[in-house]
């Protein structure tokens, strides 16, 4: 906000537009050198002059403005002061708006996002919250700025593992095993088959044979794959629940079956398709990339095909403008390979689409595996981590009401938040101890600073009077000015972190902003006995909190008002 007005004052004295001169603007290292800076370089291009000597010139031209905005220069920048004195009012106003930080950028246009995808009959692990909580995050992040976000979960509930399963169970399995503890006795099997497998190989084609049958209607697979479907929903909607997820569309991808034949038609239709070993296949050796496989020898379809009516259905039933898939780095050249056949069918398709990668969650430094059975089942670590958080508010506040329920936001929050503030495509070697700490870059910290906040504005706001506007001399320190700052640059963090499909870049800005905060409350007293200066600074409380609480809601992290 602040860049955006540096950037009015800048442009009656600059050969330049403002559209030009707002995307230059940055904010200064440190607070002495300013609130705004312009650098001149391009400018000083343009004029053929050095950028010092044009910093200068501008400077100079500046200095009528007076008290309001000084500006000055420093080497080859202009920098801009803003006084706090007019301006920390009008900033504080700006921030208290309804809606502030949301924007109409994507007005009119639906994204739809492919997020979580669990498989059936497979746990949901510590390694499915990346997908789940990234893709919330952003459709989020996408309403914020505008857009109509359409999320789906595109359950794995076809395919081969299905015969795996079923031939799993019908050696092996027990019914009522079976229905004790779906999951578990599921995750038994899968692993038990791939074990059996490396000494019988003959298992895999008694797998496939299953899944032959499955396809078919035989009775005994499709009954014991709606078991398996029909539990896993279950368990998986209880741990959606507790992360405050839901779905505008849950779709598997069997909902697909029937619109894969009218894709490998269209490809024929096209010319695009060619025999590979009696495989049919895209070639794409016009981008260095590995044939597209559409039907395999045995004239079955494989992930490709499906993803490809996956994109023509989104598209033409579903209206997207946009197309993100949710999915984890390791499916990069599958989506090259998608998006390249996509474009070969119609230019311009990949414009539209984009894998939304993200990197490895580990455990203990490891990879997890289901066919391992190295998986940590997410419920398991939400209930430690809440467990854990219990006690820790338990110590701080023994008297805190409803204190089961604020340790389940605060557990599941930090599982979340740990996830969210590190960049998507980093590996995350999660450590729960780490994630819920109080101190440092962690959930816990921004909602405790958002609950401090609460707390003072109940305290203070009791038998407060009503003022029609703050004092400007209680907003005029230093650390009530950078704490203002901080809170103008919230509709700037929603922007990058939407733009870049990044949620830690909103963490990030969380984070600062709970410092800052958390700076001005120990050296600027809130509460004072000046009715004025209290009533100023209260009011700055309550643009904290109000940037927190709807920052943290955007992650999918909620914001008890006590800790």
């Amino acid at each position: 906000m602040l860049l955006e007005w540096a950037a009015d004052y800048l442009a009656p004295y600059v050969p330049l537009s403002r559209g030009e001169i707002l995307p230059a603007m940055e904010r200064p290292p440190k607070p002495e050198l300013g609130d705004a800076a312009f650098p001149c370089f391009a400018l000083a291009k343009r004029l053929r002059r050095p950028p010092g000597e044009v910093a200068q010139e501008v400077a100079e031209k500046m200095r009528h403005l007076g008290s309001e905005v000084r500006a000055e220069a420093a080497g080859p920048y202009v920098n801009l002061h803003f006084s706090p004195n007019v301006w920390a009012v009008r900033l504080l106003n700006k921030v208290l708006e309804p809606g502030f930080g949301t924007s109409g950028a994507g007005q009119g246009k639906r994204v739809v996002i492919d997020l979580s995808s669990p498989n059936i009959a497979k746990p949901f692990g510590v390694g499915h919250l990346r997908s789940t909580m990234i893709g919330n995050a952003l459709a989020n992040l996408y309403r914020a700025s505008g857009y109509e976000a359409v999320t789906v979960n595109h359950l794995g509930d076809w395919g081969t593992q299905f015969g795996k399963l079923i031939a799993a169970f019908t050696r092996w399995g027990d019914r009522k095993t079976l229905e004790r503890d779906p999951m578990r006795e599921s995750l038994r099997l899968y692993m038990k088959f791939h074990e059996e497998a490396e000494e019988e190989p003959e298992l895999e084609d008694e797998a496939r044979e299953w899944f032959r049958k499955l396809e078919q209607g035989d009775e005994h697979a499709v009954s014991l794959r709606g078991f398996f479907v029909d539990a896993s929903l279950k368990e998986f909607n209880c741990v959606y629940s507790r992360l405050g997820v839901s779905f505008d569309y849950v779709l598997g991808e069997s909902f697909y079956n029937d619109k894969m034949s009218p894709v490998v038609e269209l490809l024929a239709q096209r010319g695009l398709l060619e025999d590979s070993d009696g495989a049919k296949v895209v070639r794409l050796d016009h981008l260095e990339l590995p044939p597209c496989i559409i039907m395999k020898s045995d004239g079955t379809t494989i992930y490709a095909t499906r993803d490809l009516a996956t994109a023509f259905y989104r598209t033409r039933e579903m209206g997207a403008d946009r197309l993100l898939y949710v999915v984890g780095a390791e499916q990069s050249l599958h989506f090259k390979q998608v998006f390249a056949v996509l474009d070969m069918v119609e230019e311009g398709w990949s414009a539209r689409c984009e894998h939304v990668a993200f990197g490895l969650m580990k455990f203990d430094g490891k990879k997890m595996s289901t066919r391992r059975g190295k998986v940590v089942f997410l419920d398991d670590v939400l209930n430690e981590a809440v467990r854990q958080a219990e006690a820790v508010i338990e110590a701080k506040n023994p008297t805190l009401l409803n204190r089961r329920e604020t340790a389940e936001a605060v557990g599941v929050g930090a599982i979340v938040f740990g996830d969210l503030r590190n960049s998507r495509m980093l590996e995350i070697d999660f450590s729960l101890e780490e994630t819920l700490r109080f101190e440092g870059d962690t959930g816990p910290y921004v909602q405790y600073a958002y609950a401090r906040a609460v707390t003072l504005l109940e305290k203070g706001m009791a038998g407060a009077e009503e003022f029609d506007e703050p004092a400007p001399e209680a907003l005029s320190g230093r650390l009530a000015w950078e704490c203002l700052k901080q809170l103008a640059g919230y509709p700037e963090a929603i922007r990058l972190a939407a733009e870049q499909n990044e949620p830690s870049v909103l963490a990030r800005y969380l984070l600062d902003t709970a410092r800052q905060f958390n700076r001005f409350y120990r050296h600027e007293r809130i509460l004072s006995t000046d009715r004025e200066e209290t009533h100023a600074r209260l009011m700055l409380t309550a643009a904290v909190a109000g940037v927190l609480k709807n920052g943290l809601e955007l992650l999918g992290v909620k914001a008890p008002r006590h800790i």
